[in-house]
């Protein structure tokens, strides 16, 4: 009951404050990241585009994250990060939280919203036609190439977000690019 409630109170929350904030807060960190990339680098271009906008959006839910086991993750390494993907705030974890230099996987659909496909394209991240097994592959082989001097690349072996929060079928693809 308790969770209901605060379920209800929430909502006027999000729809004025929080989804208005991430539309304005994505656009401005999508050109932040482009700018960043086109005249440093892309590593600094998707901190600032990633890390800080997820950061920002977790702490304007608010959400409080504790990791455990990030010392087992050694500087400098290339790793292929295989999560479930249960929620949206996945997206917000993984990029604000884990420490590392990562380049997505992303559906192709992404690529049309504004400021998040252009600048997810200048900062490196990969999509993935899934429609299209010849272009998924071509899209896995991109990735292939991404994991070099501790960029990590992330995908979600469900393709997609669950409708009722219950897993779904892995996909090959994410465990072909680890091996």
């Amino acid at each position: 009951m308790g969770r209901k409630i605060l379920y209800i109170l929430y909502q006027p929350y999000k729809w004025l404050v929080f989804i208005p904030f991430l539309v304005i807060n994505t656009l401005l960190f999508g050109i932040i990241a482009v700018i960043v990339s086109s005249l440093i680098n892309q590593r600094i271009g998707s901190y600032f585009g990633g890390v800080i906008w997820s950061r920002l959006n977790a702490l304007l839910t608010p959400v409080l994250v504790t990791v455990e086991g990030k010392e087992h993750i050694a500087a400098n390494t290339s790793y292929v990060v295989i999560p479930n993907h249960q929620s949206y705030y996945d997206i917000f974890l993984i990029y604000g939280w884990l420490g590392l230099d990562i380049k997505w996987v992303m559906k192709k659909e992404l690529a049309k919203i504004p400021g998040l496909g252009f600048g997810s394209k200048k900062v490196g991240h990969i999509f993935i036609d899934r429609s299209n097994s010849k272009a998924a592959m071509e899209s896995l082989h991109a990735a292939r190439q991404k994991l070099v001097n501790g960029t990590s690349v992330v995908i979600f072996p469900e393709g997609t977000r669950s409708r009722t929060g219950q897993l779904i079928p892995f996909k090959r693809g994410g465990f072909k690019l680890a091996l």
